[in-house]
């Protein structure tokens, strides 16, 4: 944002003025190195590494800066499960996360939900070796009466003295509190994970009773770190995304927002009431959100003077730098357009052993296969990455109970593509070449450290499962060609395929659910023609439904899961399983084909966005007259679809 977003309070003698700057990463998911290790190749938009030349170069720009991390650090790559399963941490050692952090000089991190997903003793080893306090205000070992009585995991806030350097050269003494707070959700996703080992409050009930004893501790100026998306405008107890009730908390200066991996300020969050995207603010309290990956370095500026003993803060400006426009020329408050060169070999050689042991491992033969495996046209109807990973969790599951009470269910197999654009952007898709198969191989196919589970459904809750995923699609009306095939506010991951049933989607139908799962209206009808082993499937049918521990127990939103219907869970991942699958195998021959046919009543065009490298790959959708139109301006590529 340019300098004339700059907001100002009066102010009488410009020399006493103190320019603080407060940076943010969020949701780095373990992208230490510029490298995408899916791809098994370099990819210089991501990574810590050159997110912290970012940083070295902002750091120059004004004498007094704050690093804060958002959370969601540990998991995301096969870095995090190679230091997680393959070599694991010992008592003492340092995490390569952390090394990097200790490096960069953090002045204080929060926990995200990702970092319970390897267990509680991991999580703490890994942050035994942090140099800088870690805080989150609503994750308890026990509860007490009150928020201020619970046993919180790590500390709830931490006071942070520095010396602030004026401009005239003057320095002035602030106490800074940083505080953290989570998505309650964590222990439903990682029931299993923690054996209920901590506990969760609302985040907005536990911020607002400690805010106000950071205050009277001594904070000049309370920093929010909040793992948490922009959400709904009113509180609700355990809501997941509370960026905007926790910003109207008294006492809250700034938030740093994250878990959504998306950027604010941007367009995507304009007209909502309260969020100022010119400003950069919530609730007039300025706000960054610094995408995922570290594609982003969220930078707010403050500018405070001190009178009569207190902090007064006159103006801010809130921004986003993106890796990708490293080169740019960025602007000081002080002086101006500067232009500072890149470094930052410390981190580069802390980093560098630990990429080139995953490279090794990841590199590893498992099987091979006869065809490609790629998530292009998932939302054709036509992916053999899904379909892989449903024959997998399918045979494992109904091996375990075939000799108990729920083996004679039929045992169908859900899951959602791992990978399939939206956010990660149009190199966000699987992409498996006919050949060798390694252990790169199968986590491009399968990112998450998922444990399998499988529910006891029936038939009517097995409908509207495949409604809530139905809803990632535009309502299409005829008479008006070139729509857009897919609502882009419903996330990829919640696109559930359910395997071995047979159904069509009608999408001259409206919607049943939102973006986020909230009921639109219970009349509307998507999901068409749905069998099972050929004949129609009543609603007081039974089924088993394989998915994974973190959609089992509620996360979308889907009909019927929760704990009251899981009726098998074991601490065995779906990656290992998927590995053991192909291994045994061999040598695989997976049809592309799912079990949906897209429906249009009269015949219709509309179009898909997908990754450029499906164009390799266009034959395989044939049957739908492919026609490609272009690339858009974020990279997807565009193809006309015959309906």
């Amino acid at each position: 944002m340019g300098q004339e977003r700059w907001q100002f309070a009066p102010i009488t003698e410009v020399s006493s003025t103190v320019d603080l700057r407060i940076m943010e990463t969020t949701d780095l998911h373990v992208h230490l190195h510029p490298y995408d290790y899916y791809a098994d190749c370099p990819n210089p938009d991501l990574g810590l590494v050159r997110l912290s030349e970012l940083v070295d170069q902002a750091r120059t720009e004004v004498p007094n800066c704050l690093l804060f991390d958002n959370g969601d650090f540990l998991q995301g790559t096969p870095v995090g499960d190679f230091f997680a399963y393959d070599r694991g941490l010992k008592d003492g050692d340092l995490h390569p996360v952390m090394a990097a952090m200790n490096a960069m000089r953090y002045d204080a991190i929060t926990l995200g939900n990702h970092e319970f997903n390897y267990g509680l003793d991991f999580l703490m080893k890994s942050l035994a070796q942090a140099e800088f306090p870690v805080v989150s205000a609503n994750i308890a070992k026990t509860l007490g009466a009150s928020p201020r009585n619970d046993q919180c995991l790590v500390k709830p806030y931490k006071l942070i003295h520095r010396k602030l350097v004026d401009r005239a050269g003057l320095a002035h003494d602030i106490c800074v509190g940083v505080i953290g707070v989570a998505p309650p959700q964590i222990t439903v996703w990682e029931r299993l994970n923690l054996h209920n080992r901590i506990q969760m409050r609302d985040m907005v009930t536990s911020a607002a009773a400690w805010v106000p004893e950071m205050r009277e501790a001594g904070a000049d100026l309370v920093v929010m770190l909040a793992h948490t998306g922009i959400g709904p405008l009113r509180h609700t107890d355990g809501m997941e995304n509370a960026a905007i009730p926790l910003a109207r908390i008294e006492g809250v200066d700034l938030l740093l927002t994250g878990h959504s991996h998306q950027v604010f300020p941007s367009r995507i969050f304009a007209d909502i009431p309260g969020v100022d995207i010119e400003k950069g603010t919530i609730s007039g309290k300025p706000t960054v959100m610094a995408g995922f990956f570290g594609s982003h370095l969220g930078v707010i500026d403050m500018r405070m003077v001190r009178e009569g003993g207190r902090w007064r803060v006159i103006g801010s400006r809130v921004e986003n730098r993106a890796l990708r426009d490293a080169s740019m020329t960025f602007t000081r408050p002080d002086q101006g357009p500067r232009t500072q060169p890149m470094r930052s070999p410390k981190v580069r050689k802390i980093v560098a052993r630990a990429h080139d042991m995953v490279l090794e491992n990841i590199r590893q033969p498992i099987g091979r296969t006869t065809s490609p495996i790629n998530s292009f046209f998932v939302f054709l109807g036509q992916s053999a990455s899904t379909a892989l990973v449903a024959d997998a969790q399918r045979a494992f599951v109904a091996r375990r109970l075939a000799d108990g009470p729920f083996g004679g269910l039929p045992v169908l197999s859900s899951v959602s593509p791992s990978k399939a654009g939206g956010l990660g952007g149009p190199r966000n898709y699987t992409n498996v070449a006919a050949g060798p198969l390694t252990v790169r191989s199968l986590a491009d196919l399968y990112t998450y450290p998922n444990r399998i589970a499988a529910l006891k459904l029936t038939g009517a809750q097995i409908a509207c499962w495949l409604e809530r995923s139905a809803s990632c699609y535009n309502q299409l009306h005829a008479g008006l060609e070139d729509e857009m095939l897919l609502n882009t506010a419903h996330p990829a991951y919640n696109f559930e395929i359910i395997y071995g049933l047979d159904y069509d989607i009608d999408l001259s139908r409206p919607a049943r659910f939102d973006g986020d799962g909230t009921t639109i209206d219970l009349r509307n009808t998507r999901v068409r023609n749905l069998c099972w082993n050929g004949q129609p499937i009543v609603p007081d049918a039974e089924f088993i439904l394989c998915t994974n521990s973190f959609r089992a127990h509620g996360a979308g939103g889907f009909a019927g899961a929760g704990p009251d219907n899981v009726v098998f869970e074991d601490p065995a991942i779906t990656r290992d399983i998927l590995r053991e699958y192909v291994r045994t195998k061999g040598h695989l021959d997976i049809a592309p084909q799912g079990p949906f046919r897209l429906q249009f009543r009269t015949g219709k065009s509309a179009i898909l966005r997908t990754g450029p490298a499906a164009f390799n790959h266009i034959d395989a959708i044939s049957a739908f007259a492919p026609e490609i139109i272009g690339v858009d301006k974020k990279g997807f590529m565009r193809v006309r679809v015959q309906l």
